[in-house]
């Protein structure tokens, strides 16, 4: 049975065409995963078909009275909120269900009998649902995802206000995972989570019953969970049975096929098109040649796909920096309160430090404290000389009107335009995109932006935030190769493990720097 149906939808934004006559049909209990590069369209799909966002043509078909749930990086957390309302939220229809019983039973007193049997009709209905949804067992329900997902430990009656945006990007997901909705529909979800708790979702996803669709960049996880493919490419939806590994194959043998065939067309085409030249104005031969013409005329000519610029990444070497890159003597940071220990820690030049351990515990905190763009609660921060750092931000809040060109420009503006294009470019940005304002871009889009600016200035210093957050498959291998290959230091945070074992030298566990318990 099709849960959701979508017909011939196509949508652009201006004169760039995202989805071009694109169809997509899910059954129950299917696990989906859709791919395809930075800004081939796989959010917008994802927007149309949450009613976030009206296609310029074509159908989007929901079978009745299926539950969605979606994971919306901006839901509503608010102030004075606790973790365990925010997650308790899931049930609200089965909290206002069991209000409405306990009125109903309140104003039994003052009904006739026509009405008290109305009212016990209903009331036993709500019970039923109330039983069958698990609502006196709600409370377990929410600390099991809670404990999987890792905000157990932060404990459960915490402001929502006082988490970091990972954590509460955690709550969202909680609160949609007990929502156990007939289909999931989540965008990048290990975006913000650690290796134990992408482990749990792995988990819980190879044991949900339901449908759901992932958009997800890490291949691993995504292996793991999913049994179909759709791939979006050229503005198409392809459809594939099986894993990624399994897509791969099939995607470059039907690659393959399409050029040999466009090969082989190609060839008739030129061997027709030499008998008209050769022949149209001999009277003896001038009805072969029409006969041919038409047959030029009737062919439907195979058009192979345009080769999208493939990201090349190489980082610009200064001059060596000093022997210690920073030395911290007592450092505690925070901001209100403390996130760590005091911290003694030494990095010298030409280490590679992976930091890794739970969101919350500080480690962008600690990138920030070194930068010095926040005060350590107390302790010292010594810097070593000669220092020309390339820092990469996990996330930029604030909403950017420049074009990319503009944003490039701002900070190199001895380039030409040309030098500015071609920078771009390397990155794996179409002419379409570089002439974009930058807050219309995809997230992967923006990464590649923000890389751009620091793989054109000199750098000795890498200090990468979650650089492969939002980056497509080709980006983060590319980004993997050139900092292998990086002469200088590299202090990353990262929760992918198969991206950074090959890159760093050390790796350091901030769970063991935390106040917290984990």
């Amino acid at each position: 049975m099709s849960i959701l149906t979508v017909k011939n939808v196509s949508h652009g934004f201006g004169d760039r065409a995202i989805l071009e006559d694109v169809s997509f049909r899910l059954l129950k209990g299917e696990h989906v995963g859709l791919i395809g590069a930075n800004g081939e369209g796989k959010s917008t799909f994802m927007n149309i078909i949450t009613d976030n966002l009206m296609p310029d043509e074509g159908q989007v078909i929901w079978s009745n009275n299926v539950r969605v749930g979606y994971m919306d990086q901006h839901g509503s957390l608010i102030k004075g909120m606790t973790i365990r309302e925010a997650l308790r939220g899931a049930f609200q229809y089965l909290f206002d269900l069991e209000t409405e019983m306990n009125t109903l039973y309140g104003s039994m007193g003052d009904m006739n009998e026509d009405e008290m049997n109305k009212a016990l009709e209903r009331t036993a209905i709500i019970q039923d649902m109330l039983d069958h949804n698990g609502f006196y067992v709600i409370d377990a329900k929410v600390e099991e995802v809670a404990k999987g997902l890792g905000l157990l430990d932060l404990g459960l009656d915490k402001d929502v206000s006082d988490l970091s945006g990972g954590q509460r990007t955690k709550i969202l997901l909680g609160k949609l995972l007990l929502q156990n909705p007939d289909i999931l529909l989540l965008d990048e979800p290990t975006n913000y989570l650690d290796e134990e708790h992408i482990e749990w979702l792995k988990r819980y996803l190879q044991n949900y019953e339901n449908a759901f669709l992932l958009i997800s960049h890490d291949i691993p996880f995504l292996n793991s969970v999913i049994n179909l493919i759709y791939h979006i490419e050229n503005r198409r939806l392809t459809r594939y049975v099986g894993d990624y590994n399994e897509f791969q194959r099939l995607y470059e043998l039907k690659k393959a096929q399409l050029e040999a065939a466009y090969d082989r067309q190609q060839k008739e085409i030129e061997k027709l098109e030499d008998f008209v030249a050769r022949n149209k104005a001999n009277v003896a031969t001038a009805n072969m040649a029409k006969s041919r013409q038409k047959k030029l005329d009737k062919i439907d000519r195979i058009e192979l796909t345009a080769e999208k610029p493939k990201p090349e990444f190489n980082f610009k070497q200064a001059r060596a920096a000093g022997k210690m890159i920073f030395e911290t003597k007592d450092l505690v940071i925070g901001y209100d309160e403390p996130l760590t220990k005091p911290l003694s820690l030494y990095m010298e030049r030409g280490q590679k430090i992976a930091l890794v351990g739970a969101n919350g515990l500080g480690k962008s905190t600690l990138l920030k404290s070194l930068l010095g763009q926040i005060k350590p609660v107390s302790g010292e921060v010594e810097l070593g000389d000669y220092q020309h750092i390339g820092y990469f931000e996990q996330e930029i809040k604030e909403a950017n009107y420049n074009t990319c060109i503009e944003e490039i420009w701002k900070d190199f503006p001895s380039f030409t335009q040309y030098e500015v294009r071609a920078a771009l470019a390397k990155c794996g940005l179409t002419t379409k995109h570089i002439e974009s304002k930058v807050v219309v871009l995809s997230g992967g889009e923006q990464a590649k932006v923000r890389l751009c600016k620091i793989l054109n200035k000199e750098t000795n210093i890498l200090i990468l935030d979650e650089p492969t957050n939002h980056l497509d498959v080709e980006a983060k291998e590319e980004l993997k190769r050139a900092l292998k290959e990086y002469k200088g230091t590299i202090l990353l945070v990262c929760h992918e493990p198969e991206f950074y074992r090959d890159v760093v030298t050390d790796i350091w566990d901030c769970e063991s720097w935390t106040t917290k318990i984990v």
